[in-house]
């Protein structure tokens, strides 16, 4: 029989495995299924619909199911709302808003740790494995894949994608898509390859050295992006992991390929040019204060 604190407050149409430990002053309302072992530390608010995979834990303040920060989404709008895996790690004050479409939710995979903090916007997708360090946050429609890792306090666009064994340096904004086995580094700018990640992944030396050649001769430059995929399928024909890299690119989303090191990033020269505009005699009007 599950284990409820007495100040817990569950809906009728909660569904509980038989060992689920739920601890005070937590709230689950609506269609909620906590499979096998999934505890609520406390103060942990629940709303569905709602899946939890056995053996996740959920720490206080998570709030997991609410209606996503969408304006177009009204109260009572149907929702396919979050489905999260298997032994995850939920800790203080991590949010995950439902989805705003009604077939697919909002998604968490297996052996996911969000630390203290992060955001999983509406229909947004993490894989497996996957790392959320402190304060990062992954806005609506955006998706990580397996294996990846995002520092601290780093902010994804909406619809950008984070390839498979990525990793994001702390405090970078990410409006671009990053490829898989990719390192980004400040400001929508790729600078390197995830050496360490591929090599406790357990990844071959040979399959690594192929990515880094993929890395250094096709995105680490300027490339057309027709010229981007025909190098690395050419490059991928040995090589499993740079064939995952072609398909990720050929597989475009509504962002582009984050930019190779030292080229500007989107908007600079836009900003640079704001920057060096001064106003003429002509756009100061009569009654400015000088």
């Amino acid at each position: 029989m599950a284990k409820v604190h007495p100040t817990a407050i569950i809906g009728p149409e909660a569904d509980l495995a038989p060992d689920v430990s739920i601890g005070p002053w937590c709230i689950v309302e609506g269609r909620v299924r906590l499979g096998a072992g999934v505890t609520l530390v406390a103060h942990v608010h629940l709303c569905g619909p709602l899946e939890i995979g056995a053996g996740t834990t959920l720490y206080p303040g998570a709030c997991i199911g609410l209606p996503p920060q969408d304006v177009k989404f009204k109260p009572g709008d149907p929702t396919a709302g979050v489905v999260i895996g298997a032994k995850c790690i939920i800790r203080e004050h991590v949010t995950v808003h439902a989805a705003t479409k009604v077939d697919v939710p909002t998604r968490v995979g297996d052996n996911v740790f969000m630390m203290v903090n992060t955001h999983l916007g509406h229909d947004a997708r993490v894989g497996n494995r996957v790392v959320l360090v402190n304060n990062t946050a992954l806005a609506g429609h955006s998706s990580v894949d397996d294996q990846a890792t995002l520092s601290g306090a780093v902010l994804v666009h909406q619809f950008t994608r984070i390839g498979r064994l990525a990793f994001i340096s702390g405090g970078a904004p990410v409006p671009s898509d990053v490829p898989p086995f990719c390192v980004s580094a400040g400001r929508d700018s790729l600078a390197g390859i995830n050496r360490v990640g591929m090599r406790r992944a357990g990844m071959e030396r040979a399959e690594i050295d192929a990515v880094w050649h993929a890395f250094r001769t096709l995105l680490a430059r300027t490339t057309p992006r027709d010229e981007l995929i025909a190098g690395l399928d050419a490059i991928g024909e040995s090589s499993p992991a740079v064939h995952e890299m072609a398909a990720f690119v050929r597989a475009a989303g509504r962002r582009s390929i984050m930019a190779p090191p030292g080229r500007p990033p989107a908007g600079f020269f836009q900003w640079l040019k704001a920057a060096r505009w001064k106003p003429d005699a002509s756009d100061v009007s009569d009654d400015a204060v000088v």
